[in-house]
């Protein structure tokens, strides 16, 4: 019975398993059923710290797609939380994850040698039509759980990957601080968030295909104690003035595990869902409410024209995209109760902590 239990144990995969992995991680496993949970490392010598944590490490390189042969069959459930490279156009690191999952896939799915004499004469007239099956109804029935215990299917064949994909608000570019909704067009306006849309695609063909289950998060400005701008603050990094200043979007570290896990159980196949809490400011706003906080001095403000003169690309890429996401489609589908609904509410609690 012991080993039954064991091979029914849900698993899951988190693919990018930083700090907010490592916290998709924790709330897995205060569960009552505890999954087990794999993380894969570039690093073998992070393996102890994983371990620690109660993870079951995995060294392999999204980069080096042969040290991914591992993780073919390994889980039911993939968080893909890593990024893309640096460089280049597209992500080869999340086709290379594609590839890699569906590997198994592929193999139990293969269809037996075709039978020999007056039964491979009735053959194609048994199939039907040469695509009935390819379009039959249900053919990508949507999960009614994503982690799942890992017993086969019913009817013996191989089961989907169930991902979750960890995207960014970027791919959106500048919508002039309008309020926009997952089913704003993509127009990407840096190499970052055009690589960010490459991915997107690539699992949008693999749900297609059958190769997988997967779903897209959008992500904005991520924050936790830890994750604070408090390092520009102090060294009095400006900000726009208020005329010229464009909106930002945030989501606790906290919640935003949360919604990856909400996600990967009520998520719909191909559907994009906005990991944004109800926040509405510019971003010097921002930086004030936590200045304010800590009692630390307001970061100087500046004209965009003095700020295009005076500043690295890198800081002004942020300042030149304005918009306000709606997050009620999280709310609504993977009915999300954030515990942190404002930056405001967060900070507000940091003095009874």
């Amino acid at each position: 019975m012991r080993a039954t239990r064991i091979l029914r144990r849900p698993r899951v995969l988190i693919v990018g398993c930083g700090d907010v992995g490592l916290r998709c991680a924790q709330q897995l496993l205060a569960r009552a059923a505890r999954p087990r949970v794999f993380a894969l490392t570039t690093r073998a010598t992070r393996a102890a710290q994983l371990r620690g944590e109660g993870l079951t490490p995995i060294v392999g390189d999204l980069d080096a797609p042969r040290s991914l042969r591992r993780l073919a069959g390994l889980a039911r459930t993939v968080l893909h939380l890593a990024p893309p490279p640096a460089q280049g156009e597209g992500d080869p690191r999340t086709r290379a994850l594609i590839a890699a999952l569906s590997a198994h896939q592929h193999r139990a799915a293969r269809p037996a040698a075709p039978a020999q004499g007056r039964l491979h004469r009735g053959r194609q007239a048994a199939r039907g039509p040469r695509n009935a099956r390819r379009f039959a109804p249900g053919a990508y029935a949507q999960p009614k759980s994503a982690i799942v215990p890992e017993a086969s299917s019913a009817a013996g064949g191989a089961v989907r990957v169930r991902m979750v994909y960890a995207s960014t608000t970027g791919v959106y570019g500048d919508c002039a601080g309008a309020l926009i909704d997952e089913t704003r067009p993509v127009r990407p306006a840096n190499a970052r968030a055009k690589r960010r849309v490459a991915a997107e695609r690539l699992l949008r063909q693999a749900n297609v295909r059958g190769a997988m289950a997967a779903s897209i998060v959008r992500i904005p400005g991520i924050y936790a104690r830890e994750r604070l701008p408090l390092a520009r603050i102090g060294q009095g990094k400006p900000a726009l003035i208020e005329r010229d200043d464009v909106y930002t979007n945030h989501i606790h570290a906290d919640d935003l595990a949360a919604i990856m896990l909400r996600a990967a159980v009520r998520g719909r196949i191909g559907r994009v869902v906005h990991a944004s809490d109800d926040t509405v400011l510019k971003m010097g706003a921002y930086f004030d409410c936590v200045a304010d906080a800590f009692g630390l001095p307001h970061v100087p403000r500046l004209t965009r024209e003095a700020a295009e003169r005076s500043l690295d690309p890198a800081t002004l890429s942020f300042m030149r995209e304005s918009r306000r996401l709606s997050n009620a489609r999280l709310k609504r589908e993977l009915r999300v109760v954030l515990r942190y609904p404002t930056v405001d509410a967060f900070l507000r609690g940091l003095g009874s902590n």
